[in-house]
């Protein structure tokens, strides 16, 4: 007897040759969600920032899907861009750019070009970070002299200041609940992660294994905690099961840096150094799987993973 026990799916759709791509990709969710019961990141972009030292505009803001390909040019600048960061509906990204002599925030929309100065008190101002919902923006500052955090609401336009003293606090990533936030902290000493409840401001350090440990993200799941671990063999990402404790070294090239974990958490993406360049590297979050992007012009930084579509 013939049985369609075999078949995933059974879809039928007309694509135009300039759309044989984005359905390639549309296919891969269907699939992956099918076999796994977790939606697909197929379809997902990344944002990054490209240093080419032969351009007259060095500092270049652009974005891709998820795999590097369909490269677009978003920004470029004389002066350092750092930190893009993506609106939870995919239209805007946040960054840092030196283009006034100084580090500023700006919110810039991806399709019509407008932009917005957030953030540009006296000396630094820095990662920021879109709160689950859109309403806030978490980000750093040192107006007070060391490194804060400060959340800044898009409806007031204020800005609520979350850690004090004398010690740096930087690089904020929200909990998926939108309760708390991870940041970096050298408030021990060397950089670790720790977790600030927004509600009554009570800090509580998470990470205890590595000299240092930073840049700290959170699965949307919030079961593990992806940063930068550094030990004898270096800078690589690493994660942590916030339950258990145990500690996973995902990567072991040279010098990772700034991970940006997927929409659906099974994979991350990095810079890392590969051939005397940065490059961008994925790995899944059981370390299993390690991939390279396609090579571009120049250093890739700083990594952001777009949400999903």
């Amino acid at each position: 007897m013939l049985t369609k026990d075999h078949v995933l799916l059974n879809n039928r759709s007309t694509v135009k040759p300039n759309q044989l791509r984005r359905a390639a990709h549309r296919i891969s969710d269907l699939v992956y969600e099918k076999l796994t019961g977790e939606k697909g990141d197929f379809l997902t972009r990344i944002a990054y920032v490209v240093i080419d030292d032969k351009s007259s505009h060095p500092y270049q803001l652009r974005i891709a899907d998820y795999d590097g390909y369909n490269e677009r040019l978003v920004i470029r600048s004389k002066q350092p861009l750092m930190s893009p960061a993506w609106s939870p509906d995919g239209r805007k990204l946040a960054y840092v750019s030196f283009e006034n002599r100084q580090a500023q925030i700006f919110i810039m929309d991806i399709y019509t070009g407008t932009r917005e100065l957030i953030s540009s008190f006296p000396r630094h101002n820095g990662s920021p970070r879109f709160s689950p919902d859109g309403k806030k923006l978490a980000m750093v500052s040192s107006k007070t002299g060391s490194l804060q955090v400060y959340i800044y609401d898009f409806a007031t336009k204020q800005f609520r200041q979350v850690t004090s003293g004398r010690a740096n606090n930087t690089e904020p990533f929200w909990d998926p609940d939108g309760k708390s936030l991870i940041i970096t902290s050298d408030r021990g000493g060397n950089p670790q992660i720790y977790r600030v409840n927004l509600d009554d401001g009570s800090t509580r350090r998470i990470t205890w294994q590595g000299s240092q440990n930073l840049g700290g993200q959170l699965t949307p799941d919030g079961r593990y905690l992806v940063m930068v671990n550094r030990s004898n063999s270096g800078y690589n990402i690493a994660k942590q099961d916030l339950k258990t404790g145990a500690v996973q070294i995902l990567t072991k090239t040279l010098l990772d840096e700034s991970p940006s974990i997927a929409p659906n958490g099974s994979m991350v993406i990095y810079s890392a150094i590969y051939g005397k360049r940065n490059v961008l590297s994925l790995v899944s979050i059981d370390g299993r799987f390690k991939a390279r992007l396609p090579a571009t012009n120049g250093r890739v930084r700083a990594p952001a993973w777009s949400p999903s579509y």
